[in-house]
């Protein structure tokens, strides 16, 4: 069941606010009346179902509000579903947060934040398809298992940050754990996204290891490496220190990731600024996609009527009630 307009849930506030009004009004001590010695018989008298039941009438009248206001807020529940074929792809992205995606050379922002922003568009576009997400540093870890709900995913990656995990680069153990959620899945329409910006130096698992277990699983990898020949700035402690790059992603680091890829059937990509980054994963975008039987919900049923018409009932219920069988003494 879900909920069209959940906000208005907040009115419940109302009758439960009544109900505890009530509540104190009945423990407060009553107004000192005069007594009448000829009616003492009275409190010997025995009880009576209506003499118990007088408090219902208030009590169904707040179930009718309760209910009303949960009729406002249109409580929904899932029709017939229609099983339908659609053509859908299995994508993990492998994403690096080590210290060294502070550097400041994607403008605007560091490394991890120009990264993680084109990510969250490329997710944005992933309507149908599976998309997990793995963020590395000195060891793997899932953010996100493979799922179609884009809406949480962007949420998880939004909350992606340096300083998760112990520092390194475990590009053998991300490619491992982003290969765990992609093995029993069809072989054409999986890939890996793998977006690091330096070498392999932490982790069990070496990054030959790891694409030799692509390639078996037939699961493409395709690598880019964040990289500039320009010095940039990166903080470290709170200190703003000027580096060089070159040393960072060298010659020898690009040709492993360009193993990974070859390896695994993938291609390797240099981006060496926020628009180039944004290219690469454009031209990732067109991968093979096969078709799958999924159960697709067509409409949803309204309980907005049954409600309303229960709440109303439960109100005039109260109105009778409290006229007849009810009535207090005037």
């Amino acid at each position: 069941m879900r909920f069209a307009s959940p906000l208005l849930l907040l009115l419940i506030i109302a009758p439960l606010w009544l109900a505890w009004r009530r509540w104190r009004d009945r423990r407060v001590a009553p107004v000192p009346r005069i007594g009448f010695p000829a009616l003492r018989f009275a409190m010997s008298a025995s009880t009576t179902l209506r003499t118990r039941a007088f408090r219902l009438a208030p009590a169904i009248g707040l179930l009718g509000l309760v209910v009303l206001v949960t009729a406002l807020a249109r409580p929904q529940v899932p029709g017939d579903s229609e099983p339908t074929r659609t053509r859908s792809r299995s994508i993990v992205l492998a994403l690096d947060i080590s210290s060294s995606m502070k550097a400041t050379d994607f403008q605007p922002g560091n490394r991890l934040e120009v990264a993680r922003d084109v990510l969250r568009q490329f997710i944005a576009r992933r309507a149908g398809d599976l998309v997990g997400l793995v963020i590395f540093a000195g060891r793997a870890f899932l953010q996100a298992p493979l799922t179609t709900d884009l809406g949480v995913l962007d949420r998880l990656a939004e909350q992606v940050d340096i300083g998760q995990l112990p520092d390194g680069t475990a590009i053998g153990s991300a490619i491992a754990l982003s290969l765990n959620q992609l093995k029993n899945l069809p072989r054409r329409s999986t890939a890996i996204i793998l977006i690091t910006d330096g070498a392999n130096n932490a982790g069990e698992i070496s990054p030959v290891q790891a694409a030799e277990a692509a390639r078996a699983l037939g699961v493409r990898v395709h690598a880019i490496g964040l990289s500039s020949a320009d010095t940039f700035q990166v903080a470290l402690n709170g200190v703003w220190t000027v580096r060089n790059i070159n040393a960072r992603l060298s010659g020898r680091d690009e040709a492993v990731l360009k193993d990974i890829a070859t390896r695994t059937g993938g291609q390797f990509y240099r981006a060496t600024d926020l628009d180039m980054l944004g290219q690469v994963l454009k031209e990732i975008d067109p991968l093979e996609r096969i078709e799958v039987e999924v159960n697709e919900t067509r409409e949803w049923r309204e309980l907005f009527p049954v409600l309303t018409g229960i709440g109303l009932a439960l109100l005039l219920l109260q109105a009778v009630l409290g006229v007849t069988w009810l009535r207090p003494l005037p």
